[in-house]
């Protein structure tokens, strides 16, 4: 005689809470993709919707008319974020953990310095000033690399990190077998700290992506145009048109009516967010320890 197992309701519930935040967290990027391939004027008579009234693909051929462009914005976007994280990873655990240890007799003026810099800031005129007059990167491929390259915060979780994950033990050993700073730190530190840097390195890669912002203040060779500065541009170009189509002749204002304006500002959103939504399940495995214990209290 067969016997039905018995429905355990605390774990359907929970499984069902846990599908409806995932459906809650996935639905407002179906959202974006099924407008970004929305008709532009099926929205302005439906509305927003996942799945489109009216196929089309006009936003995307729109923002690709200068192909080449995209291309080049998103391969130099690319090997910006890449190159920026790596240096700019290597940096922070490289100060970092001098901080971290007790025999380091100058970590108190260097932690205070750290600490001074969070409070307070130069401010953009120094800023700028410095990076044009004194750097000079001003134009040039460093001027998107530099500016990102040291966070005071991200020294600080570091620090704490590599305190709280790398017992003196092993440093002492590795001392006693002959072992120098930069051996130990390459060889057994930087393993140990993983988790932690792949965490910062997760919010390092965000920041490099999402910048426009050093575009606007420091670039202005349109070969150095990174992918969210020439997307912003578009779609700044977009609202310009449509808020002055009738200043413009009747030809031109009939063609500034047909361009895609909501369903290409969700296509630019998919352009962008890709490689970031790719990258993230690496460092997913590393993200909850690292970002544990390196937010712990001192």
């Amino acid at each position: 005689m067969s016997t039905s197992k018995r429905i355990d309701l605390p774990t359907v519930a929970k499984h069902a809470a846990f599908l409806l935040i995932c459906f809650l967290c996935l639905y407002p990027l179906a959202l974006v993709l099924g407008i970004s391939f929305s008709d532009e004027l099926e929205i302005a008579k439906t509305g927003f919707s996942a799945i489109p009234a009216k196929f089309s693909t006009k936003a995307y051929e729109f923002l690709f008319t200068s192909a080449d462009t995209v291309i080049r914005a998103y391969a130099l976007t690319i090997f910006v974020t890449v190159v920026g994280t790596a240096v700019s990873t290597l940096i922070i655990a490289m100060f970092a953990y001098p901080l971290s240890r007790k025999d380091f007799r100058q970590r108190k003026f260097f932690n205070g310095t750290i600490i001074l810099t969070m409070l307070f800031s130069g401010g953009l005129i120094p800023w700028f000033m410095v990076c044009v007059n004194v750097l000079h990167i001003n134009d040039t491929i460093f001027a998107l690399i530099l500016p990102y390259l040291m966070s005071p915060w991200y020294v600080v979780i570091m620090r704490t990190f590599f305190k709280s994950s790398i017992p003196d033990s092993i440093i002492e050993s590795a001392k006693m077998d002959g072992a120098g700073e930069l051996r130990i730190f390459f060889s057994i530190v930087i393993h140990l700290a993983a988790p932690g840097m792949a965490t910062i390195a997760l919010f390092t890669t965000i920041t490099y992506w999402n910048d426009y912002w050093i575009n606007m203040t420091l670039v202005n060779d349109p070969m150095l145009y990174n992918l969210q500065f020439l997307m912003m541009r578009v779609q700044m170009n977009i609202q310009y048109l449509s808020a002055n189509a009738a200043n413009l002749g009747a030809a031109s204002a009939e063609i500034v009516r047909n361009l895609p304006s909501r369903s290409a500002q969700m296509a630019m959103t998919i352009i962008t967010i890709g490689p970031i939504v790719l990258a993230y399940p690496f460092f997913q495995r590393f993200f909850v320890k690292g970002i544990t214990i390196g937010s712990l209290k001192e």
